[in-house]
């Protein structure tokens, strides 16, 4: 099999996961919203907020670590042994890295767990959750190096059966607690998610490290040399370190913008249940339905950081100029097309998925936003997978920065509104920098015309198509399939009108697979 049928294979199984499991999480999050409400969200919002700056501290630019120098081994020109010998001292030095710095996180969250709750959160209720949560930090940071090492070697089905099976488990074991606890008391409602959490990132490693075992065989053939691993550890450092300290400064930043958030609301006059309501609203229901569509493009993305890795480690300069064009006309294409849809049903979606909430005008609000966001995921891997992390890093630490200050000053005078704005500066800021770096360094140039241009025409037809249809027949959606299916007609009418256009390549769709039928 080649690596365009490995691409296109493991891109397909990633976004038929992905979309699966963010179908089960979205559902799940719909689910516990309505059962605990926006207060217990927005704590619990909270509380996540510190824990993955935890995560950040655990994992340490492992996992692209692991993921650059596999990939990297990968496109080198030597023996067969000496690839395996070199690919066994890389995981050991990975792993040892990784565990090293989540007991170091975990150890520092259980002990600084009270001080935070009291101090930085101003919320005692969060500190036993804190708690739960500093346990998982070891076990995450080395599923973080294995599944780094299981998406360079193209594997990335063992990533997707472990998240498949650790995201069951979290969601049987959350119904079984709130069945146990009171989950109309927020301490406990939040408690039985984190616990629930924790147990399935738990069991999700030890099911991912049984995988790498019997992966690892091959590996145990042949005893490693004794200087066969030297500079390994120096090289993970040499990307790990860039990236960590700029991810810390980020992550740190990021942490602090979200616990001015509560603050800045209640400044604006917003009551302490009022300001966790409106956080948890936001950031609890809203971004996981906005984002939820990237599943796909995401899927792709992930991919890109090994492709890139080793087109660059063997100078194939045309093939990463290909890629690059690729993907912006996929990402643009299907983005543009995506906000188009949230935005005409951002009522509908509200309302069925959350009645209960004033999630309708965030959606809407938000929706035209998703372009820019999915496509600086795609570029920010593949800066990545060309060694660019630094780059991309520094840009997050502007990001990170610019948003604390702006949610400092707006949020007091604007309310929830004044963090909508933010939102919206800080990521276009973000992806301006990515994209224009990208674009200089790939010496690639867009097409406005038919990336951009022709998809806003055709998304602006097939959503006024479909609500003239919708007006004329006087069909309002009541329920979550209902309003699902509106916005599946919406999707083919939008697909229909790109081949119209010739905004899709069909001749290059056929082309492609044929290329793949023929391997």
């Amino acid at each position: 099999m080649n690596r365009l049928k490995y691409f296109f294979v493991n891109g397909m199984l990633l976004t038929a996961v992905t979309l699966f499991l963010r179908t089960v999480v979205v559902a799940f999050n719909v689910y516990i919203s309505n059962k605990i409400g926006a207060v217990a969200m927005g704590l619990f919002g909270l509380i996540s907020t510190v824990y993955n700056f935890g995560v950040t501290l655990a994992t340490s630019g492992v996992n692209l670590a692991t993921t650059r120098l596999v990939s990297e081994e990968l496109g080198r020109n030597q023996t067969d042994e000496t690839r395996l010998l070199r690919l066994k001292a890389i995981m050991n030095k990975s792993l040892g890295y990784s565990l090293s710095f989540g007991l170091l996180a975990g150890a520092i969250l259980f002990i600084l767990a009270e001080p935070i709750g009291y101090g930085a959160l101003e919320d005692g209720r969060t500190i036993r959750s804190l708690k739960i949560l500093a346990i998982t930090l070891p076990f995450i940071a080395v599923s973080s190096s294995l599944s780094g090492y299981f998406s360079a070697l193209r594997k990335v089905y063992k990533n997707a059966i472990v998240q498949v099976f650790g995201q069951f488990l979290k969601i049987y074991a959350c119904i079984f607690l709130f069945s146990l606890f009171n989950s109309n008391d927020v301490e406990n409602a939040c408690v039985s998610i984190v616990l629930g959490g924790a147990i399935a990132e738990i069991s999700s490693f030890m099911l991912q490290f049984v995988l790498y075992v019997i992966d690892k065989h091959n590996l145990r053939k042949h005893k490693p040399a004794a200087n066969i691993g030297k500079g390994i550890l120096k090289k993970i450092f040499s990307i790990t370190l860039p990236v960590t300290f700029s991810s810390y400064l980020r992550s740190g930043l990021v942490t602090v913008e979200h616990l001015l958030i509560p603050w800045g609301l209640k400044k604006s006059g917003s009551t302490q249940e009022g300001s966790l309501a409106a956080y948890g609203t936001v950031s609890s229901m809203v971004f996981p339905l906005i984002l939820f569509p990237s599943a796909i493009s995401s899927s792709f993305a992930s991919l890109l950081i090994p492709e890139m890795a080793e087109s660059n480690a063997m100078a194939d300069t045309k093939r990463i100029k290909r890629i690059a064009e690729r993907v912006f006309k996929t990402v643009l294409i299907f983005s543009i097309g995506t906000a188009g849809l949230i935005m005409c049903f951002s009522y509908e979606l509200g309302d069925t998925f959350y009645p209960k909430a004033d999630a309708s005008r965030f959606i809407l609000m938000i929706a035209p936003l998703i372009p820019v966001m999915y496509l600086d995921t795609s570029v920010d891997s593949m800066l990545k997978g060309l060694g660019k992390q630094t780059y991309t890093m520094l840009i997050n630490v502007i990001d990170a920065t610019l948003s604390v200050i702006l949610v400092f000053i707006l949020l007091p005078r604007l309310g929830i509104y004044g963090f909508v704005i933010t939102v919206y500066f800080t990521e276009i800021v973000n992806a301006t920098l990515s994209v224009t770096y990208l674009l200089s360094v790939c010496k690639i140039k867009v097409s406005l015309f038919n990336w951009i241009a022709k998809p806003l025409f055709c998304i602006i037809i097939s959503t006024a198509i479909m609500r003239y249809v919708l007006s004329a027949f006087d069909v309002i959606a009541r329920t979550k399939i209902e309003a699902l299916f509106h916005i599946a007609c919406g999707a083919v009418v939008y697909l229909l009108l790109l081949t119209l256009t010739k905004a899709i390549d069909i001749k290059g769709l056929k082309v492609t697979a044929s290329r793949l039928r023929r391997e």
